[in-house]
């Protein structure tokens, strides 16, 4: 129930829970925290860096009209028919390269196949809804989510990276964690984006970024130096929390509530019919439609809590 207040926008990063909470916890013993954000986006840190890269080098081999009907075909078949045939031939993959609820993967994934460039699939990696699909009047805006041309001189490497940095980074992650701290009077200062850290890193070649698989390896190396290895080489760990089972159990009449079809139509932002689809698939647990749900349901406490304080 706070965090229309805290964030005081749709504000819709799931992190936001535990980073609040954390931040909670932070303040019992300090009044100042140092954020390590921004490495990710100045040293290739990401891992949807190297997913993108190597996808596009899957897919980009068949030319787009093929890529296209196979697109199609895949949503063609239900999600749960390719669950069952997952199974059948889940004996013969390892286990830890086995993947958990793979018709949906598959679903969602085949939007990647209609991509025409490696930045626009990038894109579709950061992208939950299609806006034109279910916001109202959307088709009417210039939308920049969907402006996936090629930045000029920059490396793929470099052009994901400026993505993040001029959007992800300044209207999710630094936004997330202010908000967050300043809501238990916490003050986070944030060291790796002090404009000389930004314009060293800009001027780094790739190679002192990305060298043999490995990411951010510049701030590796410099750490190595101070910190035993096996808290720096370990799996890349992000803040989630389980909100598809929230949706269906604590949370679940809470969302239904701002989900009821009546006063979507009535507030009229958005299209109800592919929300309360989603929003029956995941209740059925055929689909986890988690964060696109959770995206909506942030717009519509923010509304309700606007409109209370009106």
């Amino acid at each position: 129930p706070m965090l229309p207040h805290i964030y005081d926008e749709p504000f819709s990063d799931s992190s936001q829970i535990p980073t609040f909470l954390v931040s909670k916890l932070a303040r019992q013993h300090v009044t100042v925290s140092l954020s390590g954000d921004g490495g990710d986006e100045l040293f290739y840190g990401y891992g949807r860096y190297f997913l993108a890269t190597r996808l596009w080098k899957s897919i980009s081999a068949l030319p787009l009209g093929l890529r296209e009907v196979a697109a199609r075909t895949i949503l063609a078949i239900p999600t749960s028919s390719w669950d069952r045939v997952y199974r059948l031939v889940s004996g013969f993959i390892p286990k830890e390269r086995r993947w958990g609820a793979p018709g949906d993967k598959l679903h969602k994934g085949s939007a990647l196949l209609r991509c025409e460039n490696e930045l626009m699939l990038y894109r579709h990696l950061l992208t939950h809804w299609n806006p034109e699909d279910v916001v109202l009047g959307m088709s009417e805006l210039d939308s920049e989510v969907n402006r996936c041309a090629p930045l000029g001189q920059l490396s793929v490497e470099e052009e994901m990276m400026l993505i993040d940095s001029v959007s992800y980074l300044p209207d999710d992650i630094l936004a997330k964690v202010d908000r967050a701290a300043m809501a238990v009077s916490l003050e986070t200062r944030v060291p790796l984006i002090d404009h000389r850290v930004y314009e060293f890193a800009w001027r780094l070649p790739m190679q002192y970024k990305m060298r043999s698989g490995d990411s951010k390896w510049l701030l590796r190396q410099v750490l190595y130096k101070h910190v035993p290895r096996e808290l720096i080489d370990r799996p890349k760990m992000g803040f989630g929390v389980p909100i598809d089972s929230w949706l269906r159990g604590p949370l679940r009449d809470w969302a239904e509530n701002l989900l009821d079809e009546s006063r979507l139509k009535q507030e009229g932002f958005f299209d109800p019919a592919p929300i309360r689809q989603k929003w029956r698939e995941h209740l059925t647990g055929s689909r986890n439609w988690q964060y696109h749900l959770w995206n909506v349901l942030m717009y519509q406490a923010w509304l309700e809590h606007s409109l209370s304080d009106k």
